[in-house]
């Protein structure tokens, strides 16, 4: 039997910062034009759920993309990345962050949570699905 080598074994920080880049601008525009028409459908608040969710899905791409870029920069032996710090001390203060993001959305659009929930896994989606299309390369 021959063994191949994993596609995921071969990927260049290039090919992982692109794959993350492309999945943070498909969850932005998951969330906002099907927030437009659930506002149109069902109002406002709906809406306003929907986009929080996404945005912080957004947010948690965009963070990976900078620790992605601090620890291959770690393990290739090269100088830090400006921002590095705040990278690691984002990484830890975010889960603070969009929690308070979250329970004030919940308290002050009180819209449904389903949408909330709906724009927070955007980003589980749209990363597997860009993981799907990396691998099928």
């Amino acid at each position: 039997m021959t063994e191949e080598s994993s596609p995921l074994a071969n990927l260049t920080d290039q090919a992982l910062q692109a794959m993350l880049w492309r999945a943070l601008r498909n969850t932005l525009i998951l969330g906002i034009v099907p927030a437009l028409a659930l506002w149109i459908g069902s109002g406002w608040r709906n809406a306003a759920m929907l986009v929080t969710g996404a945005l912080i899905s957004a947010a948690s791409i965009w963070e990976w993309r900078r620790l992605a870029r601090l620890i291959s920069a770690r393990l290739d032996k090269q100088k830090t990345p400006p921002g590095g710090s705040v990278a690691v001390l984002f990484f830890v203060l975010r889960l603070t962050i969009f929690a308070g993001a979250i329970y004030g959305s919940l308290k002050c659009f009180r819209g449904s949570p389903v949408a909330l929930l709906s724009g927070l896994g955007l980003a589980v989606f749209t990363l597997g699905w860009e993981a799907i299309r990396l691998l099928r390369e």
